[in-house]
């Protein structure tokens, strides 16, 4: 078994839109940065609470967390405007233009995007290597979790078909293919995800396969990337 040493605390969201922040807040507790007590003082922060994973992205930034955004959109994506998860959004245009402005920003606040797919072989690599984990938008209805029946049928039973999902992503089990994850709408502290589960649920549309890569061992984003690349050729 080849799982990462990292001690990830389990943190559980208080709503049903702050799974991102609960995921932040896991991350910046594993790195050891005591910067708050709890979600609420990352809401306050976000100024929103329709969080999108920029918004994540400026969250770690702010607490100097080095780390690289992956998305295969950089911008919010107009076509996902007619889908029924979105369509929830009561202020949808108005994210778009807050999401946009944001992109437009973030290379000139320091934060590196970058427009490519991540697999989740490349996860694996990057897990096991030591070098980071992960804070991914995933579509949750493809994971096939066993809490899922203890949270979200009980609280969400006329949810779209779609429904994205924050999950922190930090150890990989190269013998059962599987991948230990914090998802922070269960009570649960451990769960554990397949390869191919995770893939389908990272790609699936209306999410734009987001995912934050979080450097642990202090390198940039951009090496991360770099040493993803060198084992992608």
């Amino acid at each position: 078994m080849d799982f990462s040493c990292w001690q990830v605390p389990h943190v559980q969201q208080a709503f049903t839109w702050d799974c991102g922040l609960a995921c932040v807040l896991m991350v910046l507790r594993t790195l050891g940065i005591d910067c708050c007590d709890g979600i609420a003082d990352l809401e306050r922060l976000c100024h929103t609470t329709s969080i999108w994973t920029v918004d994540l992205a400026y969250l770690l930034n702010k607490f100097s967390v080095s780390f690289s955004f992956c998305t295969v959109t950089l911008r919010a994506n107009p076509q996902y405007s007619a889908e029924s998860f979105y369509r929830l959004l009561e202020q949808l245009q108005e994210d778009i233009d807050r999401v946009d402005e944001l992109f437009g920003k973030a290379l000139d606040v320091g934060i590196s995007i970058q427009c490519r797919s991540i697999t989740a072989y490349d996860i694996a690599f990057l897990l096991l290597s030591g070098h980071c984990i992960a804070i991914a938008l995933v579509d949750k209805s493809k994971l096939n979790l066993p809490c899922m029946s203890d949270y979200d049928v009980q609280q969400h039973n006329d949810e779209p078909d779609y429904m994205g999902h924050y999950v922190v992503i930090f150890g990989y089990d190269a013998d059962d293919c599987e991948f230990e994850i914090r998802y922070p709408a269960s009570a649960r502290k451990r769960e554990r995800v397949t390869m191919k589960s995770l893939d389908e649920a990272q790609k699936s549309f209306g999410k734009d396969e987001d995912i934050l890569l979080v450097s642990l061992t202090g390198k940039s984003g951009m090496k991360l990337s770099r040493k993803l690349l060198a084992c992608s050729m």
